[in-house]
């Protein structure tokens, strides 16, 4: 009876012992799973190149497209409208047969934005280069535009504070300032309320979230779409998403 009892008791020791290790092996696989960049063929380097490489091309492509003509004006997503601000200011010319005006502001505004967004690339790639590994982890793993995300996060004050003077520059160079100038003196003669408005500031917030947009669909294409995967690290840090 002893022995029997004994054996019993082996024989539920060793299945408890056996059920323990897979529960153990499945918990270590699903921490390695979650911990692991991708198939486990990447080093913390590989994410970080592969991040920064999918952010400089993203940057650099939609940068080239913004930079076209009618890049920003051809393109309802991101075009550059009258601020609500002036959306007063807007409307009365136009009750007063004076909209072309009016549309000759909107078009240098958005002149503008392209004419700066050529110059955009080296400002990006200024922030891009600091990415730390952890950044680099979380990004790999979060959603579609979480790359974009981060870029935005960390470098939106410093991006408005370099862009600024690009954007106040090109507005001058394609008239935006004049126009702008012309549209509230002549509405200031037909109103007492006058509306003032830092186009400046205005037009390199509006030209930043049209990039930042169009940097996230270029993200989501690399880590989706294998065709937009055009160099080896890309392919090596994404092609098995």
């Amino acid at each position: 009876m002893m022995t029997r009892i004994i054996l019993l008791s082996v024989f539920v020791l060793t299945g408890f012992i056996s059920i323990s290790a897979q529960g153990v092996k499945g918990l270590f696989d699903k921490v390695s799973n979650a911990v692991s960049p991708s198939s486990g063929n990447l080093s913390n380097d590989d994410i970080i190149s592969g991040l920064k490489e999918a952010l400089r091309v993203g940057t650099d492509s939609s940068s080239k497209k913004l930079s076209k003509l009618d890049g920003f004006f051809g393109d309802a997503a991101v075009k550059v409208l009258m601020p609500e601000e002036a959306k007063k200011v807007e409307r009365t010319l136009r009750n007063i047969g004076m909209g072309s005006m009016v549309d000759k502001a909107v078009l240098s505004m958005n002149r503008a934005a392209e004419d700066a967004a050529s110059g955009v690339g080296t400002i990006f790639w200024d922030a891009i280069k600091s990415m730390s590994i952890k950044d680099g982890v979380q990004i790999l793993r979060g959603g579609d535009f979480a790359a974009t995300e981060y870029l935005r996060s960390v470098t939106t004050t410093e991006l408005t504070e370099k862009f600024r003077p690009v954007i106040e520059a090109s507005l001058v160079k394609m008239d935006a300032t004049k126009y702008w100038k012309d549209l509230f003196t002549t509405y200031n003669r037909f109103s007492a309320s006058q509306v003032n408005t830092d186009l400046t500031a205005y037009v390199t917030e509006r030209a930043l979230s049209g990039l930042f947009y169009k940097i996230s669909l270029e993200e989501q294409k690399i880590r989706k779409d294998p065709a937009a995967q055009v160099t080896g690290i890309l392919k090596k840090v994404f092609g098995g998403k």
